[in-house]
């Protein structure tokens, strides 16, 4: 029985000596009774589902295309027409942050996926196989992570946009395929793929951590005494009894790539216009900031109620999935 699946009665023992059973309880049924008793969790856990449902929703209902312009409504505060004003172009903001939600969370589900699948896989084979496969893919997450995260990532999106830019219009000359002549797609791959290559190292050595310790349980040692491979034992035994610890860093990890696209965009190299970011927003509303502070306050605020939403939650289940607490 692995651990992640183990179930076990509740004892007590009474006045008169004797030993009585009670209800049947689990790691998940402990972890969801202590993730309710702490009001910060909860809360953060309504926040990210009501920014999910906004990101899923809010371009279906927003009242105004957020590419919309109107010069003769631009700086208008908030009101029963724009909910939240106007910015320099007229644009509704209401608008603009109901499709910047979806970027963001676009960005956030890509990025942590692709870190997830890449850091468990090479996390748990490296800790499975042990010698020179575990020294040099450890080398290679140690090297990633010596760089400045942020640092590397401009530098992947400064680097690559152009000549991958230039490598289609040639595509576009010699075939006129009009698909080559839509690079708005290549913004999202572009950060999807260095939030990842940043991102993956830390699971990988959170999952090799995991693998070290429950490679040395006793239905891991029967497994493997039973002729199973290294793949079943990684895939059925030593991945589902680490995901508590790896449920904990991925929603941490969500919060964080939605901040650093958000960085990336206001720096200018991140989503590029026309694609609604909240890090663009942020920037174009710099400019104006002393006069007209709602544009840049709004999306700050946002990006900082999202961000520590996902702290509270992450933080929220690292309790609640530590066994060593009681309920």
């Amino acid at each position: 029985m692995t651990g992640a699946a183990a179930g076990a009665r509740v004892s007590r023992v009474v006045d008169d000596g004797s030993i009585t059973i009670g209800e049947q309880r689990n790691l998940w049924q402990d972890a969801a009774r202590r993730f309710r008793r702490n009001w910060l969790a909860v809360g953060g856990l309504v926040v990210v589902a009501c920014f999910l449902v906004l990101a899923t929703i809010g371009p279906r209902i927003a009242p105004y295309d957020f590419l919309e312009q109107n010069i003769m409504k631009a700086f208008q505060g908030p009101s029963a027409e724009h909910f939240l004003g106007t910015d320099d172009l007229g644009r509704d903001i209401f608008s603009r942050m109901l499709h910047g939600a979806r970027t963001a969370a676009l960005v956030a589900f890509s990025t942590t996926a692709i870190s997830l699948f890449i850091g468990a896989l090479v996390g748990a084979w490296s800790g499975i196989r042990g010698g020179l496969a575990d020294e040099f893919l450890m080398w290679i997450s140690d090297l990633i992570q010596a760089m400045p995260g942020l640092l590397l990532v401009i530098l992947i999106n400064t680097t690559l946009r152009r000549p991958i830019v230039n490598w289609f219009d040639t595509l576009y000359e010699q075939t006129r395929n009009p698909f080559f002549l839509n690079t708005l797609w290549l913004d999202y791959a572009l950060v999807f793929s260095a939030l990842a290559l940043i991102g993956w190292p830390g699971l990988a050595r959170l999952v090799r951590g995991q693998v070290l310790s429950i490679n040395e349980e006793d239905y891991v040692l029967a497994a493997r005494a039973l002729g199973a491979s290294e793949w079943h034992i990684m895939l059925r035994h030593v991945i589902p009894n680490a995901l508590g610890p790896l449920i904990v860093a991925v929603t941490a990890g969500m919060g964080g790539a939605i901040f650093l696209e958000a960085g990336l965009s206001f720096l200018g190299i991140g989503i590029q216009p026309p694609n609604a970011s909240w890090g663009s927003m942020l920037e174009e509303g710099r400019r104006y900031w002393q006069i007209f502070p709602h544009l840049m306050l709004i999306p700050a605020v946002t990006i900082g109620i999202v961000q520590v939403a996902f702290v509270f939650l992450g933080d929220g289940l690292n309790d609640a999935l530590d066994p060593r607490r009681t309920t």
